[in-house]
């Protein structure tokens, strides 16, 4: 690939690049660069939002790059405030211990395990002494810790800021210096720390890593960034259907983007192709989804899996195919059954008995393809069929009797 063919590739989808010019005069060095993100061991699994630095990582790899996949194991027992009002609360080297072991078994479903580097900065901050770090805290005042945005907004609302958490950003940013990074990856909300890197390998004589940035990646409603807690999010280790029947409820907008961020398989020219065929009319959103959520479910669950959800996701939406390769999920039921409204909710397919009754009301409840309006209707224990509420939710279950 020629050089801005690479640079094209590494922008794609990025919010900003500090600087571009020193990202273009690096690359024309011809050698590797140093390419490093880190990632705090805060919780235990990932969803696909996560996946955005990996994929960019991924990116840098397939050009030949040295990726680096930082584990913050000393870092987290700190507590990043990043974009919070109030103190993160620290996590113990037990928590810490346990969720990097579950991070790096799964970020090598997108990085190449084997053109990796994988280090933890306990590494060298646990070698380091009282003195040495209070040295590294000399480096900045807190004037100029109070720019970082979200300290400053609750220093103005008179809220407590934990001595402590002014060391985080230093903390991030030495990981630099230890590591000599060429290019540094983050979120939009990491620019600070980022940049803080840049400053310390100045001060360390290094040259200045480039600061990449890439957008929070939107949920499911289109609106909030992908969260756990807004229920608006797709995670790596849901099962392919899933991973498929989400992926195709995201919006026609913001489609585009998660092509974008998401996508391997789409090249730039390519989805600007759909979207001019898009546009006219030419083609279906919905069948660039549909690819989509193949190559997602393809990433994390294997092309077998991948196309088994595919195939299952016809057989319910479109009425074409066998419904037995979808997943088959056990529900334990009372020995006299379950009412029709019950069942909905006890497959997850609605979030209450009134909902599960409004939906009968409205005609949108099938049973192997079936409409049922009757509330009546019981379900017991042996039953095995597919519920589906609308066109896009849908479970095929199995009634247990419970105990």
């Amino acid at each position: 690939m020629s050089l801005q063919n690479d640079l094209d590739l590494i922008a794609r989808g990025a919010d900003e690049i500090l600087k571009r010019e020193e990202l273009e005069a690096r690359l024309k060095l011809g050698r590797p660069l140093r390419i490093k993100a880190g990632f705090d061991p805060t919780a235990p699994d990932l969803h696909i939002g996560h996946t955005v630095l990996l994929n960019k990582m991924r990116q840098f790899q397939d050009l030949g790059h040295q990726v680096i996949f930082l584990i913050g194991d000393f870092t987290g027992m700190i507590g990043d405030p990043t974009g919070k009002n109030v103190t993160r609360k620290p996590l113990t080297r037990e928590d810490v211990e346990a969720n990097a072991r579950t991070y790096a078994d799964q970020v090598f479903k997108v990085l190449d395990r084997e053109k990796t580097e994988l280090r933890f900065n306990s590494e060298w901050f646990g070698a380091m002494s009282a003195a040495d770090m209070i040295k590294l805290a000399a480096q900045h005042t807190v004037a100029r810790m109070l720019e970082r945005d979200d300290f400053a907004k609750r220093y103005a609302a008179q809220q407590p800021i934990a001595i402590h958490e002014f060391l985080y950003p230093l903390v991030q940013g030495y990981d630099s210096v230890a590591l000599k990074s060429d290019v540094e990856l983050g979120g939009t909300d990491q620019k600070f720390n980022l940049l803080m890197g840049r400053g310390l390998q100045e001060h360390f004589g290094q040259p200045p890593q480039i600061v990449l940035t890439m957008p929070l990646l939107e949920g499911l409603d289109g609106v909030q960034k992908m969260s756990k807690s807004l229920g608006n999010y797709i995670g790596i280790a849901e099962p392919a259907i899933d991973i498929v029947t989400k992926t195709l409820k995201v919006g026609d907008e913001l489609m585009w983007r998660w092509i974008d961020l998401l996508s391997f398989e789409i090249g730039i020219d390519e989805a600007k192709k759909l979207r001019a065929e898009v546009a006219v009319g030419a083609l279906n959103p919905r069948d660039v989804k549909l690819r989509l959520a193949r190559e997602l479910a393809a990433r994390f669950h294997g092309p077998t899996e991948a196309e088994k959800a595919v195939a299952g996701w016809h057989a319910v939406v479109r009425g074409e195919g066998d419904t037995s390769l979808l997943p088959l999920a056990e529900i334990q039921v009372p020995a006299e059954g379950l009412r029709i409204a019950a069942l909905l909710k006890a497959a997850g397919l609605a979030a209450s008995n009134a909902e599960g009754m409004r939906k009968l009301g409205e005609r949108a409840v099938r049973i192997d393809g079936s409409v049922t309006e009757d509330p009546q209707q019981m379900f017991a224990p042996g039953f095995e069929g597919v519920l589906q509420v609308g066109k896009r939710n849908f479970a095929r279950v199995k009634l247990i009797a419970a105990g």
